[in-house]
């Protein structure tokens, strides 16, 4: 139950073995990671689960969904204004709620990271595909383009990918920024040219029965959406790499939650107008076929494939950026090997945790069919969500005085609402995801009481 002080965190901030983080990224670099890891492949594939509980009613869905998501983003706001540092809920918990609760905050983070990288990055392939058959009229094989148990053998653009995030990350924390606002740029303007080019099909017909399932619809439609807000939080891990963490970092995560949030709404709105809701049902690549519904042509969508394809890359490289900074702040608290905190000096990044990050979540996506282990990542998402509602009112309790940049409106109440939205949330996934995630917590905990408990640097300062 040992804490470590809020000013140790942020004096340790940027100190690895052998050299340090570098400070370059300010708010509109922030507020791109963040949206590079939540702009993806939800709003891409998302539309054909969520319209057919909701119908046209799918844009109070994504409303709703992005008020349950503001909830934490609040707490988390504050807290990153707080406690600027790398290591995200992880660290927050450290703060507030002790080094057990810590770990198994961060051992859930290492399964949202780590696991939606490799799934996205299977998603990745399939998106390279539609694009290399609408330009060249090939396509990967299937042995060579889906996993063992998918029908094929080894899944190559997976791998790819993940490769060529690592290739950015080594560069460093600014060049891996730069390469991500220029695909976070690529992707909205594909979202914006298909609200622009989609708009001459829309029919006011189709709006008719706005909410066919009514409320009951409407909230199954947000509960699966809310998955697409998953991401927000990857700007409080770059704490340690912002110029003005405690200035930047709030207005990064709200930032980035109104924009995300308005073009989820302004595209759903835009498709259930251009195609009646009833033909969503089963449809993986919604957006493309109403282009190619729309202007009868496939250059459109050809188009919109590109953006899924810069979109998902995108994701990929911002969520491995947050996974291997996270484990930086735990290595560097000693609760996993030193290597994991080792900064090279040139570059500024932890090369080593990077390489195996990257190498682990390639082979992972490669060769693993994740099936329903990919759902872990929301329960992972959610406990973490979780955790730093009740952060945000353990802190306000204990340390009243302490400065922050951005505080929580009526607290506690909105920390504790977002807490049990989580919880519900939790509530309604699958019994499969919960075996999975209590594997995993077994797993975790093993690890802690065998290595983690004793080589703590907070344990070894009190001997």
């Amino acid at each position: 139950m040992r804490r470590k002080p809020v000013e140790r965190l942020v004096a340790e901030g940027g100190k690895g073995e052998g050299g340090t983080l570098r400070r370059s990224m300010g708010v509109w670099q922030l507020t791109m990671i963040s949206i590079g890891a939540t702009l993806g492949t939800g709003i891409f594939v998302v539309l054909g689960q969520a319209v057919p509980d909701a119908g046209p009613a799918v844009v109070i869905s994504f409303v709703l969904a992005g008020v349950t998501a503001l909830f934490s983003a609040l707490s988390y706001a504050e807290l990153a204004g707080t406690i600027p540092v790398s290591g995200s809920s992880y660290s927050y918990a450290y703060a507030t709620l002790g080094e057990l609760v810590a770990w198994v905050c961060g051992w859930c983070l290492i399964l949202e990271y780590g696991v939606s990288v490799a799934a996205v990055a299977v998603g990745w392939g399939q998106y390279l595909n539609e694009l290399l058959d609408g330009t060249l009229g090939i396509t990967i094989p299937t042995a060579l383009a889906a996993p063992p148990g998918q029908g094929g053998y080894f899944n190559l653009p997976a791998l790819l990918v993940v490769m060529l995030a690592m290739v950015f990350l080594l560069g460093g924390a600014k060049e891996s920024a730069r390469a991500n606002t220029i695909m976070v740029t690529v992707k909205i303007v594909a979202l914006l040219l298909f609200c622009g080019v989609a708009l001459q099909g829309v029919k006011s017909g189709n709006y008719a029965n706005f909410m066919p399932m009514g409320m009951t619809g409407v909230s199954a439609a947000g509960a699966t959406l809310f998955f697409s807000y998953i991401g927000f939080d990857a700007a409080s891990t770059a704490g340690e790499e912002a110029r003005n963490p405690q200035r930047d970092l709030p207005r990064a995560i709200m930032l980035s939650l109104v924009i995300v949030t308005t073009l989820y709404c302004l595209v759903a709105a835009v498709a259930v107008g251009a195609m009646p809701w009833q033909k969503f049902k089963g449809s993986e690549a919604a957006l493309a076929g109403i282009l190619k519904s729309v202007t009868g042509q496939n250059f459109w969508a050809v188009l919109l494939a590109l953006g899924a394809v810069v979109a998902i890359a995108s994701v990929v490289l911002t969520v491995l950026y947050g996974q291997t900074r996270i484990l930086f702040a735990m290595s560097r608290d000693g609760l996993v090997p030193k290597a994991f905190s080792k900064v090279h000096a040139k570059s500024g990044a932890p090369r080593v945790n990077t390489v195996i990050v990257c190498l682990f979540c390639g082979v992972l996506a490669a060769a693993v069919p994740l099936g329903q282990l990919a759902d872990a990542t929301s329960i992972g998402t959610l406990f973490a969500f979780a955790l730093v509602n009740v952060a945000v009112i353990v802190l306000r309790r204990t340390r009243p005085t302490m400065p922050r940049s951005f505080r929580t409106p009526l607290s506690p109440l909105f920390p504790a609402v977002g807490f049990v939205l989580c919880v519900f949330m939790m509530g309604n996934l699958g019994a499969v995801t919960w075996v999975v995630f209590g594997v995993w917590m077994v797993v975790g905990l093993v690890i802690y009481f065998g290595y983690g408990l004793r080589r703590s640097r907070l344990a070894t300062a009190e001997k």
